[in-house]
């Protein structure tokens, strides 16, 4: 198999996945994901201060783009983030508002 394809390919599934978390109340997700490790939705949209509809679409989205993964833990449902390296991706955004 050609290599630029496996690079065009690995390029179009990162911006997929950049597209999914660019939204403000995604990157918020984010954000408390980070901080706290490991959240149910209640938490989520308690934290946030949005309908549970709307944080359950939003969490929907980030899993189904693997950048969260969730647990069965009774009636509820956890999440974490798959991969801690979205803190830079963070990071880099928090930077970018102070300038």
């Amino acid at each position: 198999m050609n290599k630029n394809f496996l690079d065009v390919k690995r390029l179009k599934e990162a911006s997929s996945k950049l597209r999914v978390i660019a939204h403000p109340m995604r990157i918020a997700i984010i954000k408390l994901l980070l901080d706290n490790k490991k959240m149910n939705v209640t938490e989520i949209y308690t934290a946030l201060g949005i309908e549970q509809a709307s944080a359950s679409h939003h969490l929907n989205l980030l899993k189904n783009k693997s950048i969260l993964v969730s647990k069965r833990d009774g009636k509820n449902t956890i999440y974490s983030l798959k991969h801690n390296a979205l803190s830079q991706i963070v990071e880099c955004l928090s930077k970018c508002e102070e300038q």
